[in-house]
């Protein structure tokens, strides 16, 4: 199926992408990186909106849901690389993957209906998740419950960034919808950094890093809307979740974090829920 091998790929791209904002989010600001990160998806997506039909179908409903949608993905997103500086990648991205279930109950939310087996999923996440949790070490539980609240607020943002523009998407081309609000989250970040008095100059010595993730971002961003022109569109958000497995085995790899038993089980269990949730 497309729809499902296009979030595969926003899946290993978003899980590339997370893998490098947990390496670099403890030593940078995270609005300010965010701010060049957004600004390069922003650009690198311009040509593709520009030339794309469909223009005249944007209502102020549209628009406005557009906007919504790039001010939740700017929250998502602020989420994440906090929760990414706190780490480790092992608890923070089966939480920010679990956005599938939030994403449910706003289809619910519209009037839409789940039956047995996507309660089965969400049961199998959510468990999934508590045994992930209670995996960890005991100690620094302060610092690990911060981590857990950033990864929830990540989970939130990404939730309804997807419900928005989808439901944006209905009357209008997905590409002019996604890059506006990839317009709205620059403008959210910028408003931020001016309002905290955060310094940007520091990370123009990461511009390539910057570039890197906004490439990653951006075309993984572009694959989901990209789904929307075939059958079962619906499910390439929900397997692009997966995205926190992909984080999860490069961190272990490479960042050598340990992992328990339990752990390993309670992961494949939240994304076995994730994709029982896309056989719906």
């Amino acid at each position: 199926m497309i729809a499902v091998g296009l979030g595969l790929l926003a899946a290993l791209l978003w899980g590339l992408h997370d893998y490098c904002v947990r390496i670099l989010a403890s030593r940078a600001d995270a609005l300010a990186l965010l701010v060049l990160v957004f600004i390069v998806g922003a650009v690198l997506m311009a040509p593709f909106a520009l030339i794309s039909d469909g223009w005249d179908h944007f209502t102020p409903i549209t628009l406005g849901f557009s906007l919504v949608s790039g001010l939740f993905y700017a929250i998502g997103a602020y989420g994440l690389y906090c929760a990414f500086a706190i780490g480790p990648v092992r608890l923070v991205a089966p939480i920010c993957g679990a956005y599938p279930l939030l994403s449910v109950a706003f289809h619910m939310m519209r009037g839409g209906e789940a039956g047995a087996l996507v309660w089965l999923g969400v049961l199998a996440v959510v468990i999934g998740i508590s045994m992930v949790t209670r995996g960890e070490a005991e100690e620094g539980a302060g610092r690990r419950m911060l981590a857990v609240l950033w990864s929830l607020l990540a989970a939130i943002g990404f939730a309804f960034t997807f419900g928005f523009s989808q439901w944006a998407a209905e009357t209008a081309p997905e590409t002019p919808v996604i890059w506006m609000a990839r317009l709205m989250a620059v403008t959210a970040v910028l408003i931020a950094v001016l309002m905290r008095g955060v310094s940007i100059t520091p990370i123009f010595a990461m511009a390539r890093t910057a570039l890197l993730l906004g490439t990653l971002d951006t075309v993984a961003l572009m694959a989901v809307a990209h789904a929307g022109g075939f059958p079962h569109a619906e499910y390439a958000p929900v397997t692009a979740s997966m995205f926190g497995i992909v984080t999860v085995l490069l961190a272990w790899k490479f960042l050598k974090e340990a992992m328990r038993p339990i752990q390993w089980i309670g992961i494949m269990a939240s994304f076995g829920g994730l994709a029982l949730l896309s056989l719906v």
